[in-house]
């Protein structure tokens, strides 16, 4: 047996090491006194079926989570491959993230974003300090496959893609 010794944390290595798990690409979205706030988030899971959960985990640097957070409610806007520029939009600051962005009010009133793959629409169940982020579950009130058959949009070493295209 081989005894294994601690180095020193390295989070730029960290960050690559993890960045090796391919994942989904989702836009957060929910109200703000009638207007609507939305930022993209790769940190999202089914959580449970019974009850329905999910879960997502927002930074706590996000200037948009507190906005949706105080609304209840938000919805989970799972991307299709060709909604790259709306991804690129909520991931930005201090703009209008919505111009030019074709959107509904859910169930929650939360945004669902045309053209994606699916949607969660969920009110607030419970959060969870983590680090440098927040755990947020969200209690599944109404959801939906709409494009079933598009090719979703992935995030992997830093870069997106689609089924082993980088774009």
């Amino acid at each position: 047996m081989t005894e294994s010794t601690a180095t020193e944390f390295n989070s730029a290595d960290f960050r690559q090491a993890v960045g090796n798990f391919c994942t989904g690409v989702t836009i957060v979205t929910g109200l703000d006194d009638g207007a609507p706030v939305g930022f993209a988030a790769q940190s999202f899971v089914s959580l449970s079926l019974d009850p329905p959960l999910i879960a997502v985990c927002p930074a706590k640097s996000s200037t948009s989570w507190p906005r949706i957070r105080a609304a209840g409610a938000f919805c989970i806007n799972i991307l299709a491959a060709d909604q790259l520029s709306i991804c690129r939009a909520m991931a930005q600051t201090s703009v209008d993230k919505f111009a030019g962005i074709d959107w509904r009010s859910g169930l929650t009133g939360a945004p669902i974003i045309s053209g994606g793959l699916a949607y969660v629409d969920c009110h607030l169940y419970e959060e969870h300090e983590a680090g440098d982020h927040t755990i947020a579950v969200g209690e599944v009130k109404d959801f939906s496959l709409v494009n079933g058959d598009a090719s979703p949009l992935l995030y992997l070493r830093s870069g997106f893609g689609v089924y082993g295209e980088t774009l």
